[in-house]
């Protein structure tokens, strides 16, 4: 009978380590939404990005994606963001859709201007780059190359036809 209670005692003691790990981890991977104003971009495609997805300029998080709509006018997806009240975008700030890895995962990169005026809360970015797709790179390497083989091709039966 103590066996059983040790066992369920150290059972209830690996719980508590395990949910203590895991509130550390939420915390420290600062994985939250960022709360602040909120500006937004139309982009042709969106390329996978997810709602909550970081905005980062210089690779340093500064905002979080809040939602992803379609405008019926035009047939751009609408990203709306979330920016950090320190952070203050100029007005020609240019924002594009980037991989993390190869492995997938978007994220919005935000590269700030010059100009003096600034983006106002609930104000549109108007320079956008659409983000790349690799598939459809490495698709039109395959095939560009295709074309470009060696003079001697193969002919329909298999005889080779020399220029």
């Amino acid at each position: 009978m103590s066996r059983n209670v040790i066992e369920t005692v150290m059972g209830a003691v690996v719980l508590v380590v395990a949910a203590i790990f895991l509130v550390f981890a939420y915390r420290m991977a600062d994985v939250g939404t960022v709360r602040g104003y909120e500006v937004w971009a139309g982009f042709s495609a969106t390329g996978g990005l997810q709602t909550g997805a970081d905005v980062r300029i210089s690779g340093v998080k500064v905002g979080s994606v809040t939602s992803q709509t379609l405008d019926p006018g035009t047939f751009l997806a609408v990203v709306r963001m979330s920016i950090d009240p320190s952070i203050k975008l100029t007005a020609d700030t240019t924002a594009a859709i980037k991989s993390e890895s190869l492995l997938g995962g978007r994220y919005v990169s935000l590269s700030p201007g010059g100009d003096p005026d600034e983006i106002k809360p609930g104000g549109r970015i108007q320079f956008v780059q659409n983000p790349v797709d690799l598939e459809d790179l490495i698709g039109r390497f395959m095939f560009s190359s295709q074309g470009q083989s060696s003079s001697a091709a193969p002919a329909p039966g298999g005889a080779t036809q020399t220029p």
